[in-house]
């Protein structure tokens, strides 16, 4: 029985829903804009001005603000496919891409490193900028690097992208150190000294249970969802998603059709056996991206339902207190039918809503437990 006049989140209307989110902030933790701005427009922000909305890509503000989205961790991603001069290069120019594109919409974005900074943006009526850089390639073997990284900005680190990088083990290579090196233990331990998160997205399960044993502070998975929901590399185990959440992290669940739907995996898992014959290394993303575009019209799609799966488990298997939102907006070239920009995420707010989920828990998924977790690495941090 309803008590004191409340209204069940199942009822909520959607002017409920995006009022819902404005409060909660919400908090998005993966979006490869700056990279698809690079290839698109060379950072020029004339050409792609996000003012307005821009077909080429996912995000722009006004479909920022049409999802309710109150912070966005920006990637700083780079293809470790580079030579370690240009990729250390084109991080650094990632970086200055997101501070010039945050200095250059000022009345909509602004830069954030804590969660102060956060609470502040969305007091002014702001999204809050932050950046992760995704693969430990980025920073060429280098705790001094990293320590650069996190001056500038930078607020996480993905461990690996699709390679190996010698330290840490890929869930898309071939296993070769089993996990973590020593050098790759000393990498967490200096995260956690300086208050950087760790991300285990993209990593291998090993790498995910060797970080867990090593980290003193909570641990994040930027953009993966459930292996026990669809069996792709790239989700994470369920003993995985505990020890997370017994650490007090997060685990961003990602809209990625092949993560999220068991056809969809399927499907890519024979595109890869099409690409290796043919001689295209899967690892390299732009190169398999484009080899997939000749298949297209072969290709499954996924859903919403796919996607709140995936929530669902979870949340079933961590606790409400540790499932987030990470989109990866721009950086796949397929997404959920209903989720296809980021003005989509009430769409996927209104479906866990019908299915039950409570207003208290709704604003923990948009963006409670992922400032929470930012907040304890802070608190952490002992250098």
């Amino acid at each position: 029985m309803r008590q004191h006049g409340t209204m069940s989140a199942a009822e909520l209307p959607p002017a409920a829903i995006r009022d819902l989110l404005a409060e909660a902030v919400l908090v998005d933790g993966h979006n490869d804009l700056p990279w698809a701005a690079r290839q698109l427009a060379a950072y020029d922000w004339d050409d792609l001005d996000i003012a307005a909305v821009q077909p080429r890509v996912h995000t722009d503000i006004p479909r920022l603000r049409a999802g309710g989205v109150g912070a966005q961790f920006w990637s700083v991603y780079v293809p470790a496919t580079l030579s370690e001069s240009e990729i250390l290069t084109a991080t650094f120019e990632q970086v200055a891409a997101v501070q010039e594109m945050t200095r250059r919409y000022p009345a909509d974005l602004v830069a954030a490193r804590t969660v102060e900074d956060v609470v502040a943006a969305h007091r002014d009526g702001r999204i809050a900028s932050l950046m992760g850089a995704e693969g430990g390639h980025s920073i060429g073997g280098s705790l001094g690097v990293l320590r650069c990284l996190y001056v500038l900005g930078v607020r996480y680190l993905t461990l690996t992208h699709n390679h190996n990088v010698g330290w840490a083990d890929s869930a898309t290579d071939e296993p070769d150190c089993g996990g973590l090196t020593d050098f790759g233990r000393e990498v967490v331990a200096e995260m956690n000294r300086i208050g950087m998160i760790v991300d285990l997205s993209h990593t291998s399960a090993d790498t995910m249970r060797a970080a867990l044993a090593v980290s003193t502070a909570p641990v994040l998975f930027s953009h993966s969802s459930a292996r026990a929901v669809c069996d792709s590399p790239r989700n994470v185990p369920d003993d995985v998603l505990a020890a997370m959440a017994a650490g007090g992290g997060t685990c961003m669940v990602t809209f990625v059709p092949q993560f999220v739907s068991q056809q969809c995996a399927d499907w890519i898992s024979d595109m890869l056996q099409d690409a290796a014959a043919e001689g295209v290394d899967a690892r390299d993303y732009v190169g398999f991206k484009a080899f997939m575009a000749t298949r297209g019209a072969q290709r499954p799609v996924a859903t919403v339902a796919d996607v709140v799966a995936h929530v669902e488990h979870v949340r079933e298997v961590a606790g409400i207190d540790h499932v987030g939102l990470g989109g990866d907006y721009d950086g796949i070239d397929a997404l959920p039918v209903g989720l296809e920009d980021v003005s989509c995420y009430p769409t996927l707010f209104a479906a866990l809503a019908e299915r039950g989920w409570s207003a208290a828990e709704l604003r923990k998924l948009a963006g409670e437990n992922a400032l929470r977790m930012l907040r304890d690495v802070e608190d952490a941090a002992t250098g």
